[in-house]
């Protein structure tokens, strides 16, 4: 394998990462539609009901409901092969309902790392660790 594949498959998850942080639901479906294989397989609890790339197209609206200024701060990349590896910390204020709790007006920071397999320069699986319990904790649903 070339050492161009890591890096172009890298340059995909960027794309996706600066859709996210757009805001922009037209931006981050178009650009879910374009970088993710329709049927991406998760290795992650997907509390969703749906699969593939429709599994995290509502993942992201529910995020964005919830915390309307969502950012995603990629911490470091790993490349390799046809993996990409990333550690994210996450912040937002919660302003819309999320796990069933209304709108508290509280700002989260959390971490989170995905492993991203890529295939013909999409992604094609996807396992991920997101702290939940440190936004939950924040949110006040947990003992701090």
């Amino acid at each position: 394998m070339s050492t161009a594949q890591p890096a172009g498959d890298q340059a995909v998850l960027n794309r996706l990462h600066n859709a996210t942080n757009s805001g922009d639901v037209e931006l981050i479906w178009k650009t879910i539609d374009e970088v993710v294989d329709p049927d991406v397989l998760f290795h992650t609890p997907v509390p969703t009901g749906a699969g593939g790339a429709q599994a995290l197209k509502h993942i992201w609206a529910m995020l964005l409901r919830a915390f309307p200024d969502i950012h995603v701060t990629v911490e470091d990349v790993i490349a390799e092969g046809d993996k990409v590896v990333c550690r994210n910390t996450v912040t937002g204020t919660h302003q819309g309902e999320y796990m069933g709790l209304p709108p508290t007006g509280k700002s989260i920071t959390y971490s989170e790392i995905f492993i991203v397999r890529f295939e013909d320069g999409r992604f094609a699986e996807i396992w991920g660790v997101v702290d939940v319990a440190s936004q939950m904790r924040q949110l006040g649903m947990l003992p701090a």
